[in-house]
């Protein structure tokens, strides 16, 4: 980075920190935010500053919303009976993208990762099992990604929830719509057997 004046130097380092971006692409966006105007660059460093000032976890799901509790759960429509537990709020997202889905979430905000120092006590499992207990809650779907943390955290919610009187489901794994089975992975075909259903 020599070359670069300081203030160009600690930008380019700040937006490096982000997860993939590296230092050249932290550069490339340095530049365009330098040729940005300055009403621009306020606009970006509002936005920024909004979301760190307004942005909270929902008091019943975790997810990420403006009030205290996220538009999902307050969405009389949707049922209360099935909870679908997923990694993060990029997860939720996708489900919802879906359309396919119409019962309220649990978001961990993280998987089991020994290596990373992440235990069950870093997770959000003890408000899911209150949220049972405290519930009519008849399915849990687990929507872990298929990881080796993902499935393991899936394992550690099936053995808490064991002994509740709840129906746990995983969501399956397999062959894409579209896809080519001789492209396949060796473990999605693994789970694209093991998950199947009768027609």
């Amino acid at each position: 980075m020599t070359g670069y004046a300081p203030p160009i130097r600690r930008l380019i380092k700040e937006l490096s920190r982000f997860p993939g971006i590296g230092e050249k692409t932290a550069t490339r966006l340095a530049t365009f935010l330098l040729y940005s105007s300055e009403r621009d660059a306020a606009r970006l460093a509002e936005s920024i500053m909004e979301v760190k000032r307004k942005i909270r976890f929902c008091s019943i799901c975790f997810n990420l919303t403006e009030s205290d509790i996220c538009e999902i759960c307050g969405d009389t429509t949707r049922d209360r009976d099935v909870i679908c537990v997923v990694e993060d709020p990029d997860s939720l997202v996708a489900i919802e993208e879906s359309g396919s889905f119409r019962g309220t979430y649990h978001v961990l905000h993280g998987v089991l990762s020994p290596a990373d120092g992440i235990g069950p006590e870093s997770l959000r499992l003890q408000e899911l099992l209150d949220r049972i207990s405290g519930s009519d809650v008849r399915e849990v779907i687990l929507a872990t990604n298929p990881s080796v943390q993902g499935e393991s955290t899936a394992l550690l919610v099936t053995k808490l929830l064991q002994g509740k009187n709840v129906k746990i489901t995983r969501i399956a794994f397999g062959i894409p719509i579209g896809g080519d089975l001789k492209y396949v992975d060796r473990m999605t075909m693994t789970k694209a057997i093991e998950f199947r259903r009768g027609i």
